[in-house]
């Protein structure tokens, strides 16, 4: 397993351009669906001597089926974002209060379809750490860091069949073991393992 904490910034980005996505990540969405365009924020943060991811637990809500669930920052496109960056970046100072000038956007992966008709775009960038987070609480319970090296090692996650209503063939759903008393699972580990992949390149 490769020690991603020898990578610099530099390097992550660079990956990031060059690198190519592992196929495994990345389920082919069905052809008669129509999906919304969302971004998610991928923090990066340098702590304790390791790279580590930023996650979110979303407050339970009964309008949202995603309530209570480990995912980025992130949501919706909306008319006035001048792009699905600036739609990640928006989202993440209104949940948690990064500032868009405090993150330095060192890439993206390719767009990851969800089995809510969500085409997401996960944007990485690098975040200053401590950080003061403001949380908002009607859209996040907490937020938590995973190191990148347990994120990738592969005793700590797996694909795992399920079936969709409609479907007629099981999709693979990823999982990660729990950790911190969270479970990171569904497009948001899918997105992590994306990332994962680019970084092992």
């Amino acid at each position: 397993m490769h020690d991603l904490n020898l990578l610099s910034e530099q390097t992550i980005a660079r990956r990031l351009v060059n690198g190519s996505p592992n196929p495994d990540t990345l389920p082919a969405p069905p052809l008669s669906e129509a999906f919304r365009d969302a971004a998610v924020l991928l923090p990066l943060l340098w702590y304790d001597r390791q790279w580590h991811l930023l996650y979110i637990r979303r407050a339970q809500r009964d309008s949202d089926r995603h309530s209570g669930q480990v995912a980025f920052p992130g949501g919706k496109y909306e008319a006035e974002d001048h792009d699905l960056r600036s739609t990640a970046l928006r989202e993440a100072h209104e949940e948690v209060g990064i500032h868009p000038s405090d993150v330095r956007v060192l890439g993206q992966l390719d767009d990851h379809h969800s089995v809510s008709h969500f085409r997401i775009t996960p944007v990485i960038g690098r975040i200053p750490w401590p950080y003061p987070l403001t949380l908002q609480s009607s859209e996040v319970e907490r937020t938590f860091t995973l190191p990148l090296n347990w994120l990738a090692d592969p005793n700590h996650h797996e694909l795992r069949p399920w079936s969709v209503a409609g479907q007629r063939e099981k999709i693979q759903i990823a999982y990660f073991n729990e950790y911190d008393g969270e479970l990171l699972w569904g497009a948001t580990a899918r997105m992590t393992l994306s990332l994962l992949a680019r970084l092992q390149a």
